[in-house]
């Protein structure tokens, strides 16, 4: 089988790059003949992704003005009022592998989740017109993010794997026949330990994500993570390591967490980890951690796989599902109004202190589960 893996952003997304990464075995293990090609929009971030038959460069390109693609385009806009000819031609190259291959996969995972994908709609049309197989891989998708013109286009979906149980409701509540439950690939992730820095207390760190997509969406949220860092400082003995996990020009945390590094450098209790490591080695620092506290997904999945304790600052549903299926309830997630209240991020950190043994434990007894779930996708996959 010769399978796709489009509407990937490509690996500065730390978390886009740690769904390949493990979706890759995953597929192997059900499939071992696949020819598995990676369809990127940043290609050259991708390179060191390994057990790839292949990385197609599919960036979009503009359509020319006056040019008879241009002139075609007026006239679907126009007299036909429809979009459908422009997303095809500035998606070309990725509209060009559909006749090549036999099943697609959109690894957006939460994609769905930021607002209308029009091109994406076309381009599935195209998939679907063409036979090929077409996969939602590791879906997070909530009520409020759904509309009529998204859940026709779900429903084109031969199969849509949905990461955790609150997507899976959600879906199956719409009238959706073509949906699974697994797990995110992620949790099955292998990592690579490198040195620990200068500053880092073994046993005894804490990691702190932060990201430019929460402040966005939440500003007064910072000076609050000011705030519970300050108390984290004053009340423990515990180094604090800032991590990032997403450096994207425009959303890139280690530009936002060296605010923080400044803020705190004189207590000589912070670590700032680089912001050039891969996904793999990202998870080998966090496995180390103590506690870990963050709001990019895949920091936390990290975090959770390798049993740490950890405080989700989230902003969708997929750090609720995640965490109600780890837990059976929403533990230690704070919703994006929340993460404002000082006095309630500092409540919650003292919750995860005061619970840490019993939170490794339940991680423990859940994980193995939780990664056979992942692997579920992979079977599901086979079975098309």
């Amino acid at each position: 089988m010769k399978i796709v893996l489009y509407y990937h952003g490509g690996s500065k997304n730390r978390g886009c790059e740690a769904i390949v990464r493990s979706a890759i075995p995953i597929i192997r293990k059900q499939i071992p003949n696949a020819k598995i090609t990676l369809a990127s929009l940043d290609a050259t971030s991708d390179k060191d992704i390994p057990d790839l038959d292949a990385i197609i460069d599919v960036s979009r390109v503009n359509i020319k003005k006056y040019s008879l693609d241009w002139f075609i385009n007026v006239f679907n806009v126009k007299v036909l009022k429809s979009d459908n000819f422009a997303h095809q031609r500035q998606n070309q190259k990725l509209v060009d592998l559909i006749a090549k291959n036999d099943a697609f996969l959109s690894i957006g995972g939460d994609n769905y989740c930021y607002g209308e994908q029009p091109w994406l709609y076309e381009i599935n049309r195209c998939i679907k017109k063409a036979k090929k197989k077409l996969v939602l891989w590791g879906a997070s998708i909530g009520e409020e993010d759904l509309s009529a013109d998204k859940i026709a286009d779900l429903n084109n979906y031969d199969l849509i794997l949905a990461r955790e149980t609150l997507t899976y409701e959600v879906l199956a509540s719409k009238g959706l026949t073509n949906i699974q439950l697994c797990a995110d690939g992620a949790f099955t992730m292998n990592k690579e330990e490198l040195p620990l820095p200068q500053g880092w207390q073994e046993g005894n760190t804490l990691g702190f994500n932060y990201s430019p997509l929460v402040f966005k969406m939440n500003e007064s949220s910072k000076n609050a993570a000011f705030d519970l860092i300050q108390h984290i400082i004053d009340t423990t003995d515990m180094t604090i390591a800032l991590t990032p996990h997403v450096m994207i020009k425009g959303n890139d945390d280690s530009e936002v967490l060296a605010e923080f590094e400044a803020k705190f450098k004189a207590t000589n209790r912070i670590v700032m980890i680089p912001n050039n490591l891969n996904a793999i080695q990202y998870k080998g620092y966090i496995a180390r951690m103590r506690f870990f506290i963050g709001a990019r997904t895949h920091a936390t999945i990290a975090a959770y796989s390798n049993c740490v304790p950890t405080m989700v600052l989230g902003y969708s549903i997929k750090s609720k599902g995640i965490a109600k299926d780890l837990f059976g309830e929403e533990k230690l997630v704070l919703g994006i109004t929340e993460i404002s209240d000082a006095t309630k991020l500092i409540n919650k950190f003292e919750e995860l202190k005061n619970e840490e043994l019993q939170i490794k434990e339940s991680l423990k007894n859940r994980i193995s589960e939780i990664q056979k779930m992942s692997y579920k996708a992979g079977e599901y996959l086979a079975q098309l």
